[in-house]
């Protein structure tokens, strides 16, 4: 053990609060066996069953539309521009049955931050997909409602009110990206603000609408902005409690605007959800990010506090880059965990346990 280090060691152990400094410091002098020995102890701590769980759920990007450009994405096309869609009621509805028949009961609906498309749209839709399906409705980034509440001339907290009642149920972390305004100018210039993000969650909560809360990193920040961020979610969970669980993923440069940048490594992931794990100590669950590291990777991850698999992920387009999709079978993912020494067991969008899959 680096003596430097032995003062974060004994926090760890005592179960006391990490600060900006000691996420530092971690990132920049913990090696890969402490990281992981650390965040293992914590995520044991908060979860002591054994368990990793997953949720059988879907990917709906209902539009590709999108006037916000971010440099980091390949999936947009703005708004008259060849390629740009709208998916059918009918077409959504086939993706939910395909779902449904898998015994899912997850949707993840989000898309382009498209102008054609007002509160009306979103309300006839999510009472359409809740009256037909059995399922969790986790939709809208807070990009999406900021600038849906915006064109519709709501209140955030009216759109909110009047999503939910319409069926939403909880609401995806993506659009955080980095919760760092120099980082947001360079990669996402047109997109809302770290507060505006944090100001959306806070209300949600406040509504009683759950959700999770990402990170992307590996672009152009600093490992100080990193632990910036992650604090930024700490502190909101502070207030709120909402946030259940917290997922970071790194930045996929093929075919984006920011292409001459180099792929994050296997092994800065694994730094990064360990250093997670240590700082979030508010935040119940750590998400693998499997769908961008591969499913080794996310294998890997289990022992560097990781407890929760995601989901299974029918399709995927706007997070993984061009040809660095990795999708896996449910069988799979069920071996992942128990080669790694855990038990496998499908859970809700609630963090609930359905079932505890025993080994055959």
């Amino acid at each position: 053990m680096s003596h430097r280090l032995a003062d974060i060691e004994q926090k760890i152990f005592a179960g006391e609060r990490l600060t900006f400094d000691d996420g530092v410091r971690l990132f920049r002098e913990a090696n890969p066996l402490q990281l992981s020995s650390w965040a293992d102890l914590v995520r044991r701590r908060l979860h002591p069953d054994n368990l990793v769980t997953f949720v059988i759920g879907r990917n709906i990007n209902y539009t590709n539309v999108c006037w916000v450009q971010c440099r980091f994405c390949n999936f947009f096309r703005l708004p008259g521009q060849d390629g740009g869609y709208i998916l059918s009621k009918d077409a959504i509805f086939g993706k939910i049955q395909e779902l449904i028949d898998l015994g899912g009961t997850e949707i993840l609906i989000q898309g382009g931050v498209n102008p054609a498309l007002k509160i009306e749209y979103f309300e006839d839709l999510f009472r359409a997909m809740k009256s037909r399906f059995p399922i969790h409705l986790h939709g809208l980034s807070p990009v999406e409602i900021i600038y849906l509440a915006k064109i519709s001339g709501l209140r955030e907290e009216e759109c909110l009110v009047r999503l939910k009642a319409a069926g939403l149920d909880s609401i995806p972390g993506a659009g955080a990206e980095m919760l760092v305004e120099a980082v947001r100018k360079e990669i996402a210039p047109y997109k809302n603000s770290s507060m505006a993000w944090l100001g959306l969650m806070r209300a949600a909560h406040r509504l009683g609408i759950a959700s999770t809360a990402t990170m992307m990193y590996g672009s152009v920040e600093t490992i100080e902005q990193r632990v910036e961020h992650l604090l930024a979610v700490r502190d909101l969970q502070d207030e709120t409690g909402g946030f259940r669980a917290f997922i970071p993923w790194s930045f996929q440069p093929d075919g984006t605007h920011l292409a001459h940048l180099k792929r994050a490594s296997g092994l800065d992931y694994l730094r990064t959800v360990a250093v997670s794990r240590l700082l979030l100590d508010n935040v119940p669950n750590i998400q693998a990010s499997w769908l961008t590291q591969g499913p080794k990777v996310g294998q890997i991850a289990l022992q560097y506090g990781v407890n929760d698999m995601g989901s299974t992920v029918l399709e995927e387009n706007v997070v993984t880059a061009k040809d660095s999709v990795f999708l896996v079978p449910l069988s799979e993912i069920e071996r992942l965990i128990r080669d790694a020494g855990f038990t496998p067991a499908r859970r809700n969008t609630r963090y609930e346990v359905l079932e505890v899959l025993a080994a055959t």
